[in-house]
């Protein structure tokens, strides 16, 4: 009986399709050739895309505010840091500054550069200001008529002290100087999103193998080379996929000993991701460094999926069956069950649309477009080529032995459905969930670790910014709060007032490091205009005096028609625990302080858009677990029992609870890069359950006893799901020691979903069987499918 009509269905769909795929065989095949070729030369132009607007909630009001009011804080939102440092002595000698100005000079004719705002020592806009009985006198920091002379060095090293740089643009030792060059969104000459692979390897080949020599070391920070070097590192996958590749057929050929069969599953995975890549490129989608990942999991999901229609392939053939009965007889068998995982796969995916980040969405739409063509490679051509193949002798004979007597893991895992295995099976799940619902109350949204945590602390990355962190004061971990006025309102005394009233609460704000805003720099102006005189310290309520205090404000903390005043929070780090301080903060003095005269809006900086994108994730993660869930109504309507649906979903809630549980305990955060495992996890876990349910059916509807029934289906899927899940788990625990830090925590993560789904399906499964059928001689009819 064929497990779709124990589910309830007249069937009638299976032989139109089983009769349509091979009666016209040769010409499917055909097709497949054709199609694979045609898109297999359209993946070659796949692209890799990795835009700034793509990694940001762009919806989200934060970044409304930030993108509505981009072009008045120009400098505030992507931007590098280029530190030249010295590797004897100090920064004030003739060689360093000429090779400073030399790399600004290279940094400034680079594509996708705001020429306008780079800031350096070297820079016209960068100034000293002193006070003096004949009231403020200043000039550049390195002056226009500098020639290197020993004179000229010392004048350089006193504006510095007069300039307020120290820490900001040149280091607390004086052995580096900064290079601060904000980024245009999209390339200038074509209006396409920058692409920060090839800016990447820009910054290296004409700055730091240009200029980087014995006496001069150069560190590159910032969104865009972080993402360019997540690229390079990325295109390690490559080497991982095919040692998974050959890992995955080693292992094929042990469990089916036959090579013609292994060599199709791992053919037809092949297929469907060259597919997928195809696809992805004819529809004008390209990958990204978090996408890269999801051709491996289609990858793993098509091997999962061809190992049991091979597995029945195979027990068919052992059984005299001839090659053409034996693949008919599979496809009609694990039709349903098939379309029914690859469905609830393809719900998981699509799950994480809700997330409005456009990166995660692109992890949606390439991993759905990935399931669409398992469904095709492995329901048509898997079965296809096998009818042509049939099995091998050796492949025959083995598995003839295997089926001879009680097998010894069959045999065990069937205890399950007995009443003292099943107690202790729930028991121990029960006191696991417990556990995990306790240690997943500590899981944190946002990033945990100071510096990149997309890779790891020793990389050159994060050593760049730890240097910049150790020897400058200013962070580069920035919330921007904009101050929003009416046309000419910023200098007004009440808005100042305000501003500086925000400055002092932020200052005091633990893991601020320093805060800077208009009012704190009209301050200091009416000071000096007061021969220094700290007494003058405060905003005066006159016009003309408070208009004169803002003229010798720094670039960038006011608008030119004065409607913006952004203040600038320096942070210790961005880690969840500071920017939730902040934002709670800053929306508390909101609250109490806007008027018609200033709103305060948030928040711009790299620390505010990661804050606007732990606040997406946040919201976003329940409903994507819940939309997850929906499997559920896949596998109600297939099975047409709430009991089916039990015994297939409880075990992969468990899972994803002890999944929240060891994020926790390793200390990952719910972030951009962990947050689609769940979904992922999720998805390809479900499939463990459907097939060993949908077997387990088809027995009980024949009269068979629960443990009789279940032992068959597990030495007809159990050991195919048993061989698939530790053959997954060894294939993306090789992550581990992947340079991508986010690239080894979804492989740890991705091992333990996959080996903890698999027993819960083996263990736990047959257990709630057993609790749902109590004592009834007659369990078939309480898991079985009412008509």
């Amino acid at each position: 009986m064929s497990v779709s009509k124990a589910a309830g269905y007249t069937a009638r769909i299976e032989p139109v399709m089983e009769n349509c795929i091979f009666a016209h065989r040769f010409w499917i095949l055909a097709g497949f050739v054709v199609a694979t070729l045609f898109l297999g030369l359209r993946a070659m132009d796949l692209r890799l895309d990795a835009s700034y607007t793509k990694m940001i909630p762009t919806n989200h009001p934060y970044i409304v505010n930030y993108l509505q009011h981009q072009d008045d804080l120009a400098g505030l939102g992507n931007a590098l840091r280029v530190t030249v440092s010295t590797r004897e002595g100090d920064i004030f000698n003739a060689h360093f500054l000429a090779r400073l100005r030399e790399i600004q000079d290279e940094l400034f004719y680079i594509p996708g550069v705001e020429r306008a705002w780079i800031q350096s020592i070297w820079a016209p806009t960068v100034r000293w200001t002193e006070v003096t009985e004949d009231g403020f006198i200043g000039g550049q920091v390195i002056p226009e008529d500098y020639d290197g002379s020993a004179a000229s060095l010392d004048t350089v090293r006193d504006n510095l002290g007069k300039s307020g740089q120290i820490g900001t643009l040149v280091a607390n030792d004086f052995r580096s100087a900064l290079i601060y060059v904000p980024l245009q969104n999209t390339a200038p000459e074509s209006g396409e999103p920058l692409n920060y692979r090839n800016l990447s390897e820009l910054l290296e080949e004409r700055i730091r193998d240009k200029y980087q020599d014995d006496g001069i070391h150069i560190r590159i920070t910032g969104f865009a080379k972080l993402t360019g070097d997540l690229i390079e590192g990325a295109s390690i996958v490559m080497l991982f996929f095919m040692g998974a590749c050959v890992v995955v057929f080693i292992l094929l050929l042990l469990y089916s000993r036959c090579l013609r069969n292994s060599a199709l599953v791992l053919l037809c995975a092949l297929v469907a991701v060259v597919w997928q890549l195809g696809l992805l490129s004819l529809f004008g989608i390209g990958l990204d460094p978090y996408s890269m990942l999801v051709p491996f999991l289609v990858f793993a999901i098509a091997v999962s999926h061809g190992v049991q229609l091979v597995g029945s392939i195979i027990t068919d053939a052992s059984r005299g069956v001839d090659r053409m009965t034996a693949s008919r007889n599979s496809f009609r068998t694990l039709f349903y069950p098939a379309l029914t995982a690859l469905m609830s796969d393809g719900i998981g995916f699509v799950t994480l649309v809700v997330i409005d980040i456009e990166v995660i969405k692109g992890v949606a739409y390439a991993a759905s477009i990935g399931v669409a063509t398992i469904a095709l490679t492995n329901l048509a051509l898997l079965p296809v080529l096998s009818s042509f193949l049939g099995v091998s002798k050796r492949g025959i004979d083995y598995h003839k032995r295997m089926e001879v007597g009680r097998h010894p893991f069959a045999h065990y895992l069937a205890h399950f459905t007995q009443a003292r295995y099943a107690l202790l099976a729930i028991g121990a799940s029960l006191l696991l969930v417990g556990w995990a619902a306790y240690q997943a109350q500590s899981l944190q949204v946002g990033d945990l670790d100071e510096g990149a945590p997309e890779l790891r602390p020793d990389s050159r990355y994060n050593l760049d910014q730890k240097f910049l962190t150790e020897n400058y004061s200013t962070s580069t971990d920035v919330f921007v709060v904009m101050a929003k006025t009416p046309a000419d309102g910023c200098t007004s005394f009440e808005a100042l007032t305000k501003l500086d009233r925000l400055h002092w609460e932020m200052s005091n704000l633990p893991g601020v490091q320093a805060v800077s805003s208009l009012s704190g720099e009209a301050q200091r102006v009416i000071v000096g205009m007061n021969e220094g005189n700290l007494r003058w310290l405060g905003l005066s309520r006159d016009p003309a005096v408070l208009n004169a205090s803002i003229s010798r404000a720094p670039e960038g903390l006011f608008n030119r028609d004065c409607s913006l005043s952004p203040v600038l929070i320096y942070l210790n780090d961005h880690k969840a625990e500071t920017l939730n301080s902040v934002v709670a903060a800053v929306q508390d003095f909101s609250d109490r302080h806007n008027s018609e005269g200033v709103r305060f809006l948030m928040a711009a900086g790299n620390a505010g858009i990661e804050a606007a994108t732990n606040d997406v994730i946040k919201h976003a993660q329940i409903v994507m677990l819940v939309l997850v869930y929906a499997v559920v109504l896949v596998c109600l309507l297939t099975f047409r029992s709430l009991k089916a649906v039990i015994c297939i979903m409880l075990p992969l809630m468990m899972t994803s609870l002890l999944a929240q549980a060891l994020m926790a305990l390793l200390g990952f955060g719910v972030k951009v890069a962990t947050l689609p495992v769940i979904s992922l996890g999720v998805g390809i876990g479900v499939d463990y359950g459907i097939y060993i349910y949908a077997r387990l059916k088809e027995r009980l509807d024949a009269g068979e006893s629960l443990e009789d029934a279940y032992y068959a289906a597990l030495k007809a899927s159990g050991r195919a799901v048993a061989f698939t899940a530790i053959t997954l788990a060894i294939c993306v625990g090789s992550w581990a020691f992947s340079p991508i830090k986010f690239q080894a925590d979804m492989g740890v993560l991705l091992a333990f979903m996959f080996l903890w789904n698999m027993l819960g399906a083996l263990l736990l499964l047959p257990a709630l069987a057993w609790l749902i059928g109590g004592r009834r001689k007659a369990v078939g009819r309480w898991l079985s499918v009412q008509a």
